[in-house]
């Protein structure tokens, strides 16, 4: 289940039952687990670490050094969880000194041309769409979808639950929840559709549209509305991770 076409290096560790088709390159310091494809043309470099029962389209790389100038050749990884689709010329870069690896979790499409840069960490379920690209040291959080030829800046944090409209920059965190679009990019609502198929309750999506009419439509300080969102929308696991991330935001977050 090895095409005679593709380079293995002897000190790279293969799973079981993996297919790995011509002309892939398989560098030293890797472990790949089992049941994974990796079709023709794949590349992987050293400091790769990927799970089981991944697919992985032509011309993807995985572990190429950062495209960062302060990165000295220090051992890092780029880690792949399980059953993830990487489309056809995705990039994952290794990590540098600041965190030390790349992760991209479990369960997500990743589709053909995006960029995964140094240090990202990425969550599991998450789509992120054709040719959109995620600077260093970016959170993409759980359940995330990125539409196409999105931009997102360094350092910036990607709520769960989102819905970024294509062509989307973003210079500063997404929300959770939301949908976002527009140029400048704003807040555009609840991303209803997408809680919904998640098997959001009607009260969950109902107390989550009260959090961010205080959070965007009251003129009190931020403080002041993060107070009120805690005495007047019923406590949940939801409106405590919103409220964790808007408290805890570095790069500030979209607004309307």
């Amino acid at each position: 289940m090895i095409s005679p076409l593709a380079y293995i290096h002897p000190e790279a560790k293969i799973g079981e039952n993996c297919q790995i088709g011509p002309f892939c390159y398989i560098d030293a310091n890797v472990v790949i687990g089992d049941n994974n494809t990796l079709m023709n043309s794949v590349t992987v470099l050293s400091g790769s670490r990927i799970g089981n029962g991944n697919r992985i389209f032509p011309g993807a790389v995985i572990g190429a050094i950062p495209q960062d100038l302060k990165f000295r050749g220090e051992e890092t990884t780029a880690e792949v969880g399980d059953n993830n689709t990487i489309r056809e010329n995705v990039t994952i870069n290794r990590g540098t000194a600041a965190k030390g690896r790349t992760i991209v979790g479990s369960n997500n499409l990743l589709m053909e041309g995006c960029h995964i840069a140094h240090d990202v960490l990425m969550g599991n379920g998450c789509i992120i769409g054709n040719t959109t690209k995620l600077a260093g040291e970016v959170i993409v959080d759980d359940f995330a979808i990125l539409s196409a030829c999105v931009l997102v800046h360094q350092f910036c944090r990607i709520g769960s639950y989102v819905m970024v409209s294509g062509g989307t920059g973003c210079s500063q965190d997404v929300p959770p929840f939301s949908m976002i679009g527009r140029h400048p990019a704003a807040y555009c609502g609840l991303n209803l559709v997408g809680l919904k198929r998640r098997g959001f309750s009607t009260e969950i999506i109902n107390n989550l549209h009260s959090a961010y009419n205080i959070l965007f439509n009251t003129s009190s300080l931020f403080a002041e509305r993060i107070q009120m969102i805690r005495e007047q929308v019923p406590a949940s696991k939801e409106i405590d991770y919103l409220i964790e991330f808007l408290t805890t935001s570095k790069r500030g977050f979209i607004g309307r």
